[in-house]
Formats: structure tokens, sequence, C-alpha cells
């Protein structure tokens, strides 16, 4: 092994060592965390500096886009005129694995004159942090990555963990919905596919191929070809969504009997095909697809008729798988 491949393995060890620490000190703190937040009349407020600042603006940022208003204050611009940013009624969440940060522990006293309430993310639950503040979330950790145990990494880490801990439970505790998440991301890949449905996605008319039961198989090819499509809907007299059979369904038939193109639809087609509905969220349908394995989906109404296929290919094109 080489010696650059252990350090980082070994990094890898020290920092998933170090979040897992923090799963048996959970408890009733965690929870008064939860309840500050979600009883919060304004906007939670994070800050830090250095490292954890860094950790602080992803933390506003996770917050903000999961329901709970939230920004991130630099703590040394804060004794700048930044604290302007604070008002009554906020929530501020400060982090400080030493919990002796200078400039964060000088605008403690203002922001709690302001009747703002404390939640500390700190290596240091008797630090002056931890002592100021309402509500104190260790995150102590054995030892750094850094082989010199000085550099913030297994640290860090840990602070960030919780502070996703955090958001996530808030998020639950507020019943934080797909719908809600899309309207928060508008745009990209996670909105899309979070707030749009199959409809917005699936091939109709002449881009969906179709047969019926009694066709003879080599028609499935032309539909196929026809369409552009991976797959061909196979339709009753009554209009109703009989079966599917796919491109590679009529490659695995031709490789075993080279005269199955002469035999009906009926005996190639696959006679339960999963389905879904126009309206179902694309990302269900993604998931669908992923689970079983499976590159076409039919899309019926109500009444099992086809109104729509959706191609694998269409959804790769448009960003969202």
């Amino acid at each position: 092994m080489s010696k650059a491949l252990e350090a980082a393995r070994n990094v890898l060890r020290i920092e998933s060592d170090a979040v897992a620490s923090l799963v048996e000190r959970l408890g009733d703190e965690f929870e008064q965390a939860v309840r500050l937040v979600l009883d919060c009349k304004g906007r939670v407020v994070v800050t830090g500096i250095g490292k954890s600042g860094a950790i602080g603006r992803k933390l506003a940022s996770t917050f903000a886009s999961t329901g709970t208003p939230a920004l991130f204050l630099h703590s040394g611009e804060g004794l700048h005129g930044d604290l302007g940013m604070v008002t009554t009624g906020d929530v501020l969440i400060a982090i400080s694995y030493s919990g002796r940060t200078e400039d964060l522990i000088n605008i403690l006293p203002i922001v709690r004159d302001m009747g703002v309430k404390v939640i500390a993310l700190t290596g240091d639950k008797h630090s002056l942090l931890a002592l100021s503040s309402e509500v104190v979330l260790e995150v102590r950790v054995a030892q750094e990555a850094c082989p010199l145990n000085l550099a913030p990494t297994a640290s860090s880490t840990a602070t960030l963990a919780m502070g996703d801990a955090l958001a996530v439970a808030v998020m639950g505790e507020r019943e934080f919905t797909r719908e809600h998440f899309a309207r928060f991301h508008p745009g990209g890949t996670l909105g899309r596919g979070a707030s749009l449905t199959v409809a917005d996605f699936m091939r109709t008319g002449h881009r969906v191929a179709r047969v019926e039961p009694y066709d003879p198989a080599r028609q499935v090819l032309a539909a196929i070809t026809q369409a552009q499509a991976g797959a061909a809907l196979v339709v009753d007299g009554s209009g109703v969504l009989a079966g599917i059979v796919t491109d590679g369904d009529m490659r695995r038939h031709l490789m075993k009997d080279d005269s199955v193109l002469s035999k009906p639809v009926a005996e190639v087609m696959t006679s339960t095909p999963t389905t879904v509905h126009a309206d179902t969220p694309a990302r269900e349908a993604i998931r669908i697809m992923e689970e079983k394995v499976i590159d076409d989906l039919p899309v019926i109404d109500p009444a099992g008729r086809p109104v729509g296929m959706l191609d694998v290919q269409d959804l790769l094109r448009a960003g969202v798988l």
C-alpha cells in the first residue's frame, strides 16, 4: 500500500469514527435545540469564523432550503456593523470548536441583550461559549485526522454532521415535503425532478409505438423504428393497455427462434407491465424505473388506456436522471 493511500484511509477512518461517536451524545439538549429552532419567530442566524464559518455557511444554506429561514453572519464582520442582520426573535447558532473564538465571544453579550437564544456547536461543553448558550451540542472528537492533530478535519466533519442532523430533524418536524422542496429549488436537477410530473416528460402521439395483440411480432420492430422508441405498447380492441414489448424482448426472442416474427404479439409481450399515471411525480417514476430496472414505462389513465410512454433517454436528456 502506498503512503498516500494509507494516509487517506486513515483520514476516512478517523473522520467516520468522529461522526459515529456523536450518535450516543444525542439526547435532551438536541431536542431542546430542535424546539428552539421550531419556535423561532425570526430567522436562524448561523455564525462562525474560519473553518467553523465555512461549516456555518453550509448549515445556513441547508436550513434555508428545507423550510427554515436562515442566514450566515461572519463573526468578525458582526463586530463591524453586520450585527444589524440580527433581530429580536432570531435564534443564533454559534460554531466554535474551542468555544473561545474571540470575535464570536464578543458578539454574544450583544445578541443576548436582544433576547436572542443561542445554540452552541462546540467541542468544549465547559467553554465560555457553552456557558453563554441556552443549548450546547457537543462535537468533541478524540483526534483530528491531521497527522499533526492541528488542522480542523475530524472536528469540522463532526460539526458539519451535527448541523445536518439538526436541520434534518427540524425538517421532519415541519413535515417538509417534496413539493415544499421544489418551491425552494426551482432551478437545477433537484428542483426539476421534485416539482415536475410524468406528464412533463412522457412521449405522446406518433412518438409512442403501438401495436395490437394479434398483429405479427414483426410489426413491433416496425412500430419501434418509426417512433424511434425502445418499446411498443400493446393495446387491445377497447383501447386498454394489454402489454408491452421492448426492443430487448424482441432480440431475445429472435436469438431463440427466428420464426418469432410471424407469431402474434400476444405471445411475446409482457402482459402485466408496470405503469404510472400522468400526474405521478417524476421522481417517483424514476424510482420505479430504477427499482424495476426498466427503461420504458407506460403511462395510463384511470381506465387503463395508454396516454403516453416514459423513456429513460428522455429523462437523461432533460437532466433529471
